[in-house]
């Protein structure tokens, strides 16, 4: 079954900017008129109050006009990114289950070497390992957009934590481990939620990956600040980049740059999205510094580093 073709942003827009028109203009000849028709004082002093109504009248219209633009524009751009998001989940899918079926469909053959077996076998556990942390980001959104994550908050050791994520991105994306620095101090301690924190360093790490040229340059430090009171965590690439009017809107759900260099690459719109709900419910705050296309990008992460009792 086909999906409706959805209508151009630009109706909305156009049906709203024509009647605000046309109400302005109704207002301005209303008044008009009302001033010619006018005779002694008294009479322009009794048909005042009909005026005002009017004009405040016409200024609820214009405002109700305008929202209702507003809110139609961000509907129809929700459900693109919506339908984008339908097209990458097939897309992200399909591509490891077909990766997998040829690879067993190789295995049946007779007269392979144990070496080629065991290569088949190591990409089918990689697909795996890909449609699992697919799956576990769609889910947490999912968890997030319905304000079901809860947080069980300890003591965490951070560079066990980002390295074993730094681990399994080179693993996902068959990069050189060493192209991935980790600076993070080993007595490094963060009260926080673990699972969470894995999630939103893992993503972080993976988006720097996935959107550099190979081979990437990724650098991940951590430390204190100065108070000891919040943690700070940065990951920074040498990839493609970020528009600056972009900066603040890749936290949105589904939202992708509209470049070339970003569409070309498999992805939902979720995972910085995930990033910024789960530093958000630790009661931190994220945000994204890139000087455009071709400079690399760097995403800081500012969490409380101990129990509020502790502070």
């Amino acid at each position: 079954m086909t999906r409706p073709r959805l209508r151009s942003i630009s109706v909305p827009i156009t049906f709203g900017a024509v009647t605000i028109c046309l109400a302005v203009a109704l207002l301005v000849g209303w008044t008009l008129i009302t001033a010619r028709a006018a005779g002694p004082a008294e009479d322009v002093a009794r048909s005042l109050w009909l005026l005002v109504g009017g004009v405040l009248a016409f200024g609820v219209i214009l405002t109700v006009l305008a929202l209702f633009t507003v809110f139609l524009s961000r509907q129809i751009l929700e459900v693109r990114r919506q339908d984008s998001f339908i097209d990458s989940v097939t897309h992200e899918l399909k591509s490891p289950l077909a990766s997998i079926k040829l690879c067993l469909q190789t295995l049946e053959r007779p007269g392979l070497d144990p070496t080629q077996k065991a290569e088949l076998q190591r990409m089918m556990s990689a697909d795996v390992d890909r449609l699992a942390a697919f799956i576990d980001d769609v889910l947490q959104a999912s968890r997030i957009a319905h304000e079901r994550v809860g947080v069980t908050l300890s003591d965490v050791e951070l560079r066990p934590l980002v390295e074993h994520c730094a681990d399994a991105v080179a693993s996902r994306h068959r990069v050189d481990r060493a192209r991935l620095q980790v600076s993070v101090a080993p007595d490094l301690k963060v009260y926080s939620d673990r699972a969470a924190l894995e999630i939103i360093v893992r993503n972080l790490v993976d988006n720097a990956v996935k959107y550099s040229d190979p081979p990437p340059s990724v650098d991940v430090t951590a430390l204190l600040t100065e108070d000891r009171k919040v943690c700070r965590i940065e990951v920074q690439d040498q990839g493609i980049g970020v528009p600056p009017g972009d900066l603040s809107r890749i936290f949105h759900r589904f939202y992708r740059v509209s470049e070339e260099g970003v569409l070309k690459r498999r992805g939902t719109g979720l995972g910085l999205f995930v990033v910024s709900a789960l530093v958000r419910n630790l009661g931190g705050d994220v945000e994204a510094f890139s000087k455009g296309l071709g400079t690399g990008t760097r995403v800081r992460v500012e969490l409380p580093a101990a129990a509020s009792g502790d502070r």
